[in-house]
């Protein structure tokens, strides 16, 4: 049985994999969300990242289509205790920004979608930096208060900016950020490293990385040579094909998962996992036949000269 990892410094306790909602209501349709919903908390996961923009952008929709799936689930499964639920405020097109009063709109709106009175973890989705963080921090904080929200966290934050938020909940008692949700991944590493890290290490918050598999490059799927399709892995996995580091850290993914008889998705992840302040990388999944090599990040740690082989290469 997988164990489950302490975030940060709040009482939550999380599967090793959080599940990415983006997907739900965009590229898989309600049944195939469930269904994903349905094998991953089999698996013992219990941790689900969504936004109430998702999936804004696809036509047709006009965002939150994620969280009302998700809702419909919990609500049929009656599994709303066991699952640990974030979402993000900022993006919504109805919802933009980060002033008071929109925050506490938008959670409202999120919880009604969700189908449920709190929020465990709640994000703000892009930091919005002329929105000073005292009227940031003290609408989540009222919500906390207020019970519609367990625990508050950031994603998309400067470390200056997230200093400062800690700085101010600290000084006037108010709710604290327990983690942040920064873009990760061995192809992209000072998106995180750094004084952003630094940070997070110092304030005791936990680390949940988004684009954890680069739209689809760590999986192995796509390589050299190869036609690469659809939407996402064109904007994403394909650039990463034509850089000499791209090349170097799929041959020690390679390398590493053969010996172990593991996917290299995989093993991508363990190397997230293994990094200071992560307590759970964010992965997706379409059908229910992509979760395996997801899941088994919470059964394969690496060792030492494995983890040092893919830092090496991904430098």
């Amino acid at each position: 049985m997988t164990t489950l990892r302490p975030l940060g410094s709040s009482d939550l306790e999380v599967f090793p994999l959080s599940l990415g909602g983006n997907v739900f209501g965009w590229t898989a349709d309600e049944a195939a969300s469930f269904a994903v919903l349905d094998a991953y908390a089999a698996a013992g996961g219990n941790f689900v990242d969504t936004a109430d923009a998702y999936s804004a952008w696809v036509e047709g929709n006009s965002g939150g289509e994620s969280e009302t799936i998700i809702g419909k689930w919990v609500a049929s499964r009656g599994n709303r205790d066991d699952i640990v639920i974030a979402t993000k405020v900022s993006q919504h097109p109805e919802f933009k920004g980060l002033s008071a009063d929109n925050i506490k709109a938008a959670a409202d709106a999120s919880l009604k979608r969700l189908g449920t009175d709190h929020i465990d973890l709640y994000y703000t989705h892009f930091d919005q930096p002329d929105t000073p963080v005292e009227e940031i921090i003290g609408a989540l904080d009222e919500l906390v208060r207020a019970g519609k929200v367990r625990h508050i966290a950031a994603s998309n934050i400067s470390a200056d900016r997230l200093r400062e938020s800690l700085d101010f909940s600290d000084r006037e008692n108010l709710a604290r950020y327990v983690a942040i949700q920064p873009h990760y991944n061995l192809v992209s590493r000072d998106t995180y490293e750094g004084a952003l890290q630094d940070t997070v290490s110092q304030a005791g918050l936990a680390a949940v990385p988004y684009f954890a598999l680069a739209s689809g490059f760590l999986t192995g799927k796509y390589r050299p040579g190869a036609v690469v399709e659809g939407a996402r892995a064109a904007a994403g996995a394909g650039k990463h094909l034509e850089s000499e580091r791209g090349v170097k850290v799929l041959a020690a993914l390679d390398e590493i998962a053969g010996a172990r008889g593991v996917e290299v998705a995989t093993i991508a992840l363990a190397w997230l996992a293994a990094q200071p302040t992560v307590a759970a990388p964010i992965a997706s999944a379409r059908v229910v036949e992509q979760l395996p090599a997801l899941l088994a990040v919470g059964e394969v740690e690496l060792t030492e000269a494995e983890v040092g082989l893919l830092t090496g290469a991904s430098a």
